[in-house]
Parts: C-alpha cells; sequence; structure tokens
C-alpha cells in the first residue's frame, strides 16, 4: 500500500512540469528550480519535491528532482525527460520511474507501458483533453504483479486566480479523475490550477464522497 501511494503522488506531483521551449505553460529554463509541497486532509505537510532544471536539449528537456517526507528526510532524488511535440508535450511515464521509486523491486524484471500524458498549447475552456494510463508489471516467476494507472475525465473548466507562497497567478483549472491499482484500487477525483509560465500551482485531490484528502501548491520558484 504504501508503495501504491508513493508512486500515485509521484505521478500526480511530478506529470505537471515542463519546458517552456515545448509549451508556454511550463518553465524549463536550464538553471531553473522550483517547490512543490504536499499538504494532508488536516494542511499538515505531508512531503517536498525540489526539481531543478538540469538540460534542454533537443526536443528533451532534463529534470532532476529530490523528494522529502514530512521531517524533512529525502526519500528519493532522481531525474527523468520530457519530449516535445508539435503540440505542446508530452510525459513518457516510464522515463518518470527512478530505480529508488521501485527500489523494492530491484532484483525483478519490471516493465513500463501505457499512453503518454498530453498537455497541448492551445487550452480554452470546456476542452477535453485526451487520456492517458500507465502499467507497471514486475515478473516474479511463476507470477506476475501488475500496477496499473488511469488519467482519464481530463477537462479544462475555467479560468482562476490563484495565490501560493510563491505569488499570485492566473491559471486555467483542469479537472480530471484517477484510478491506481496493485492489489488495492484508489479512485479520485482531483483539481489543477495550470499557470503560464510556471506549470502547476495548486493541486487538490478528492475521495469518492468529495471530501478533501490532500493538496499541492507551488511553494518557490526561482529562475
Amino acid at each position: 500500500m504504501r508503495t501504491l501511494i508513493l508512486i500515485y503522488s509521484f505521478f500526480l506531483a511530478t506529470s505537471t512540469t515542463f519546458s517552456q521551449d515545448c509549451s508556454k505553460y511550463f518553465p524549463m529554463d536550464e538553471g531553473t528550480k522550483f517547490q512543490i509541497t504536499n499538504y494532508d486532509k488536516k494542511d499538515k505537510v505531508s512531503g517536498v519535491m525540489d526539481y531543478v532544471v538540469k538540460e534542454f536539449s533537443g526536443n528533451t528537456a532534463t529534470l532532476f528532482y529530490e523528494m522529502h517526507d514530512e521531517k524533512g528526510k529525502m526519500i528519493l532524488s532522481s531525474e527523468y525527460g520530457v519530449t516535445c511535440t508539435d503540440d505542446g508535450i508530452k510525459v513518457d511515464f516510464s522515463s518518470m520511474m527512478s530505480p529508488e521509486l521501485i527500489g523494492q523491486y530491484k532484483d525483478m524484471e519490471v516493465e513500463m507501458t501505457g499512453t503518454d500524458l498530453l498537455y497541448p498549447n492551445n487550452l480554452s475552456t470546456g476542452q477535453s483533453l485526451p487520456d492517458a494510463d500507465v502499467l507497471m508489471t514486475v515478473k516474479m516467476p511463476p507470477l506476475n504483479m501488475k500496477m496499473n494507472m488511469n488519467f482519464f475525465n481530463r477537462k479544462v473548466e475555467g479560468n482562476e486566480s490563484v495565490t501560493t507562497p510563491a505569488g499570485t497567478f492566473d491559471c486555467y483549472v483542469i479537472t480530471f479523475d484517477t484510478e491506481a491499482k496493485m492489489g488495492v484500487k484508489m479512485t479520485n477525483s482531483n483539481k489543477l490550477w495550470l499557470a503560464e509560465g510556471y506549470g502547476m500551482v495548486k493541486q487538490e485531490t478528492y475521495n469518492k464522497k468529495g471530501d478533501l484528502i490532500s493538496k499541492s501548491l507551488l511553494t518557490s520558484f526561482e529562475k
């Protein structure tokens, strides 16, 4: 269960950080640093993710990140790439899987497949965005263990102004549902605030009853 929650949180936090050369919505000049802080339903810090843009070359950006728990202890660090397209950016989930994130499976064969997560350059209210999914298969002969995560019902709902510790931002609001399965199933609804030039500045996650269970905020940004 802890592994599922860790992977789930990682995908939500990391799937919204891309290149300015690819998309007007995401910062990716080399050397850019930013921080996403996660909070639980009681508004207490549950974790912090620090990012730095290491390199942007050709059509691929390379980001380095560190994930810390609520006490400041580093849980993992790694880097991953994001690819530019003619329409914006796409996230290849398999490139985001660090050895530490799946460390308990390090002596096993792990395969990643799925549909990339797309963020187009041109967003507008009422627009529907493509679904995405990722399937991780851990081969443990004679059995295979699978972890599946789906992003669906993605829609641009409108515009809002949002204030976080990093500043005040004019944002597009995108809603979507997620379902993660690895022995147990987690189904949630999500609301994302996306600012031009900054990427994700706020995200909220709700359970089936519509209760807030976590949120993430952009807490610092430095070029």
